[in-house]
């Protein structure tokens, strides 16, 4: 709790209005997946970036709620967003959703990896991956290397991850546990869930130099949303609404335009913890990552 409490200091976040972030040249009417669509902050994300005149992808695991979803947005703001639906509980669920976008669009300019989930009690995936591991870091891992032909296809295509400054409580991993997470605490799993994050960010940004896709992270505050109500009542939050101004300010901003393998809090990029910058631990996460998704048999 401790860590939580530590993590207000963040709170303050400088106002702005989404419709005010100009859209860089080269991205027009910018075609934009947000995955975790349907509730919380991809919710607001969606819906600023759709007033903003941007053509969004929503992204959910239920597909009935996604379709509500679908049409309040087509109420508040006039206009029609796809949606693809994909449990990140389930690789192959979110092979199935990566194929299907491959299949309809011929590029992507924007994907922001919103997913998340924080699980009070240890849930093992059918995979066999601990629960928050796998929908926090190795979904948002797979779903990013599968859709990277869509955004190498646009000029300029951008990748952001809403991680979170709850990564500073990671001092040591134990990498006998992963990825079965059989200690499990579920701040502890939570936080290193996003720490992976952030080192993926980072290993990706490298990996993609000189490709023209950037990427790039984010800790979007203390957030009222779903999961907190329901893990940490009571502790202040700001609204998705305000949340999601970062991830749509990166998402669309010509002031990041061609940064990337960044952090950013507040609207700036800061450090995050010194133990994200470590090139051990970082290739050792992500080597993890693809044998368990997959993708080092396929030679990706």
């Amino acid at each position: 709790m401790l860590a939580i409490l530590s993590l207000l200091f963040n709170l303050p976040y400088p106002i702005l209005s989404l419709q005010c972030i100009p859209i860089h040249a080269s991205m027009a009417e910018p075609l934009i997946l947000v995955t975790g669509s349907t509730d919380g902050i991809g919710k607001a994300a969606a819906t600023a970036l759709t007033q903003g005149g941007a053509d969004v992808i929503l992204h959910g695991r239920n597909e009935k709620k996604g379709r509500r979803i679908q049409r309040e947005l087509e109420t508040i703001t006039g206009s029609h967003a796809d949606l693809v639906i994909a449990d990140y509980s389930g690789q192959d669920q979110i092979r199935f959703m990566a194929a299907d976008l491959i299949a309809r669009y011929t590029r992507l300019d924007v994907l922001i990896n919103n997913v998340g989930t924080y699980q009070k009690t240890r849930h093992v995936t059918k995979d066999g991956t601990e629960m928050t591991f796998a929908v926090n870091f190795l979904g948002p891992f797979l779903l990013t290397h599968l859709l990277l032909p869509l955004l190498k296809k646009s000029s300029g295509a951008r990748i952001v991850t809403v991680a979170s400054s709850a990564h500073e409580d990671v001092d040591r991993i134990d990498w006998e546990d992963l990825p079965q997470g059989r200690q499990y605490d579920p701040w502890g799993a939570y936080a290193l869930s996003k720490f992976a994050d952030i080192t993926f960010t980072y290993t990706l940004a490298r990996n993609l130099e000189g490709s023209g896709v950037t990427a790039n992270c984010l800790h979007p505050g203390i957030v009222d949303t779903k999961l907190l109500r329901s893990s940490f009542p009571g502790i202040p939050a700001i609204t998705p609404k305000e949340a999601a101004k970062m991830p749509v300010w990166l998402a669309l901003s010509p002031e990041v335009a061609g940064i990337s393998g960044k952090y950013f809090d507040a609207m700036h990029p800061v450090r995050s913890s010194a133990m994200t910058y470590d090139r051990g631990v970082q290739e050792r996460l992500w080597k993890m990552a693809e044998e368990l998704t997959g993708l080092s048999r396929e030679g990706r």
